[in-house]
């Protein structure tokens, strides 16, 4: 067999085809939306006749081209297809009954990076529910998890949902878009009319992509700062720093795999987390680095910093775990200087009432084990532990690969 993508599949099923010709579809799409032959979603479909009504674009942009958070998009006309593209992160993020009264099937085929945090499945989830109510069949295109099967990091508390944070899903939960809306249809008060257009040839921990099918597929950012698979590997850790005055390397060239300040004392925390829980610190190279942020946090001033690397022969997949790494170093940090204002305090994703990391982590246990110095690395260890297998065993009926 030869690795395929869900559009992949579709492109070749006769009946979905006929099913499609003879109805009004929608497609969520953006610039990773592509065939294995690397042909758009959009223009792949409306090349062999399946007149898409409309399509809709998710955070970033349908062509990828808003580079921070809540930056909004516009609706617009496309000009190759003169079909109206619809912002899913503008004046409305929840679709509304105008977007999806008149359509039959919503094509959802996003690529994700593995992380509760990134939007996308957020986005997912709106339209299971969106489409249950309204009628309309959904059919997810399968796309892999480049962050693989492994879990790391707490389960978003209840009451704490966020467009960042939809669901009570780990911080990094191993699942592919089309095995998450399996799940999101489980927990759905009205489950949408579900189909999964799954991969073929898909093995979720095949080296060396650990799930992403590197050397056959490349990579396409499904945002401006997802560049790399190592960014995808290390975003479920690297973008709790959106929450703190540390920077994540926004402004660089290797965003969300950096962490850095002026004077971070990098050694010293590293040397503290091997001290402390050592293991923390495996499957990965950690390399200090120096770097000058040409806009966001720190911009124009040199940092200090930590470079993630997990794009090398030693890298062991299932041992990184980057919501700890960077767990750890924000408690090595408040460990080394105890009056230390960790973090920021600014409107973060639309809500305006609630600190951002605290809105990223999904509750408020990270801020707290950092802050309370009576709480040490084997009592937060045993909380993710719990979280993890809790989620391990929930996920099962729901793994398709």
């Amino acid at each position: 067999m030869t690795f395929k993508f869900g559009i992949d599949q579709l492109l070749s099923s006769p009946v979905r085809l006929k099913e499609l010709r003879s109805s009004k579809v929608g497609l969520i799409a953006h610039p990773a939306s592509v065939s294995s032959g690397n042909q758009h979603s959009l223009d792949a479909l409306m090349g062999i006749d399946c007149h898409i009504t409309r399509a809709f674009g998710p955070q970033h942009g349908m062509r990828g081209d808003k580079q921070d958070n809540m930056i909004e998009s516009s609706d617009y006309l496309d000009q190759t297809h003169q079909i109206p593209i619809v912002s899913l992160y503008g004046e409305h993020r929840y679709p509304t009954k105008e977007m999806l009264e008149d359509l039959d099937i919503v094509l959802f085929d996003l690529q994700d990076v593995g992380c509760r945090i990134y939007t996308f499945i957020t986005t997912l989830k709106y339209f299971v529910e969106a489409c249950a109510i309204h009628k309309c069949k959904l059919w997810v295109l399968d796309r892999p998890n480049p962050a693989g099967r492994p879990i790391d990091g707490l389960r978003l508390e209840a009451g704490q949902e966020s467009f960042v944070g939809c669901a009570e899903l780990p911080t990094r939960h191993g699942l592919t878009t089309g095995e998450l809306a399996l799940w999101f249809n489980s927990i759905a008060a009205e489950p949408a009319e579900l189909e999964i257009i799954q991969m073929t040839d898909y093995d979720p921990n095949e080296r060396p992509g650990y799930g992403w099918p590197s050397n056959i597929r490349p990579w396409i950012n499904p945002s401006p700062n997802a560049a790399s698979l190592n960014m995808c590997r290390s975003f479920p850790g690297t973008v709790l720093l959106e929450g703190t005055v540390l920077s994540e390397g926004r402004g660089t060239t290797i965003p969300l795999e950096v962490i850095g300040a002026p004077d971070f004392p990098a050694q010293e925390i590293l040397e503290l987390i091997m001290e402390q829980c050592p293991e923390w610190l495996e499957g990965v190279y950690l390399r200090l680095c120096f770097f000058e942020p040409t806009f966001h946090k720190h911009v124009g001033e040199m940092c200090t910093g930590i470079q993630i690397h997990t794009d090398y022969a030693n890298y062991q997949h299932e041992k990184f775990k980057p919501y700890r790494l960077i767990a750890g170093i924000l408690k090595g940090l408040k460990m080394l200087y105890p009056k230390a204002d960790l973090w920021r305090h600014h409107d973060y994703e639309y809500e305006k009432n609630r600190s951002p990391i605290d809105i990223i982590n999904g509750g408020s246990g990270l801020r707290h084990w950092v802050e309370d110095d009576s709480l040490d690395f084997e009592s937060f260890e045993a909380q993710l532990q719990r979280d993890e297998l809790e989620w391990a065993e929930e996920r099962k009926p729901f793994l398709i690969y």
